[in-house]
């Protein structure tokens, strides 16, 4: 390879952020022991927070930022990896404290990377990126209840923030696995599109705000909630017992204000979802299981592919919540 080549680069010099598409040098990429050229990257509402000032994430400067790549490798001092192989990363805090995936290349530790999968390709990857990822966690979390309640069946499931990339790829999931899906949303002209994602059922968003009893009518075996703050409080009063909220966003607000009671009184299990520190080995199923459970032409049809210039351009409308569906990055473009 050339010894230079195009990332975006961040910068907070004297209080002054900045973001520019740079040549910088192979010398510059000084963590990790294997060299990937990227075929794609994506973009997440943590990137674009990056993007947007650093986000209080990233704390060195200059920075190559992008939290998931796909691509090939170029060289590996893991006999695990080898040149040629098709790899993929997400989270791992690649691009917020190493060096990440708006860039040609990338170099990273490889207990961050996976292989591709032989039915996925690099594209399909970034297609899912982080967000259909955590998708899959939730989904199989929500399909956990069978697993370890012995039996108890999932049948309707709720999912929040459903036109956004995670709640999206969660709703198809879902119905995939057979379950009774119903979304919340506050954007009605999106109702057809839920529908073809799987949706059984559209509520609006207001339902879920004001003060919330104790208890309410137990509606959910399973909710995946992208969203959290107080609607959520809400949710967790209206979990059938035993039901499982796997919770993996804060858009609404990091706070909560509920009880023991749904949790005492239901059994009801709140379930984190942390893909950035999934295991490997997690991580190797779920993308392995993403072929089995994914329409990848209905993502494709949500799907916009950009150049550099094209994600500096889109990042601001996806924080104004301007942006629908999913971007990948093709540095290359």
């Amino acid at each position: 390879m050339s010894d230079k080549f195009k990332a975006i680069v961040i910068d907070n010099q004297n209080e002054k952020f900045t973001r520019e598409i740079k040549e910088i040098n192979k010398t510059d990429l000084k963590d990790g022991n294997v060299l990937v050229k990227i075929d794609y990257s994506d973009l997440n509402y943590k990137d674009a927070l990056i993007l947007n000032n650093g986000g209080k994430i990233v704390r060195k400067f200059p920075f190559v930022p992008g939290i998931d790549f796909s691509g090939k490798v170029i060289e590996s001092e893991d006999s695990q990896f080898k040149k040629d192989d098709n790899v993929i990363l997400t989270g791992f805090r690649v691009g917020e404290a190493y060096f990440g995936g708006f860039a040609q290349y990338a170099k990273v530790d490889s207990n961050f990377l996976i292989k591709t999968p032989k039915e996925l390709d690099n594209k399909k990857a970034m297609m899912l990126g982080t967000a259909g990822f955590t998708a899959l966690q939730c989904a199989f979390a929500i399909k956990a209840r069978e697993e370890l309640l012995l039996g108890e069946k999932v049948k309707d499931v709720l999912v929040t923030g459903s036109t956004g990339g995670v709640g999206s790829i969660a709703v198809m999931v879902l119905s995939k696995m057979g379950y009774d899906v119903h979304v919340v949303t506050g954007k009605k002209d999106k109702n057809d599109y839920l529908k073809s994602l799987g949706a059984k059922n559209i509520i609006d968003r207001k339902e879920f705000e004001g003060e919330s009893k104790l208890l309410e009518k137990g509606t959910w075996d399973g909710v995946v909630d992208t969203v959290g703050g107080a609607a959520l409080t809400k949710i967790l009063a209206q979990v059938k017992p035993n039901g499982i909220v796997a919770a993996c966003g804060n858009a609404g607000g990091i706070k909560i204000n509920t009880t023991v009671m749904p949790f005492i009184i239901r059994g009801v299990k709140l379930w984190g979802i942390d893909s950035s520190g999934a295991s490997i080995k997690r991580r190797e199923f779920l993308w392995n299981e993403a072929t089995k459970l994914i329409d990848f032409n209905k993502i494709q049809s949500f799907t916009k592919e950009l150049s550099f210039n094209e994600l500096i351009e889109t990042f601001p409308k996806l924080l104004k919540g301007e942006f629908f569906g999913r971007a990948i990055v093709n540095p290359n473009k």
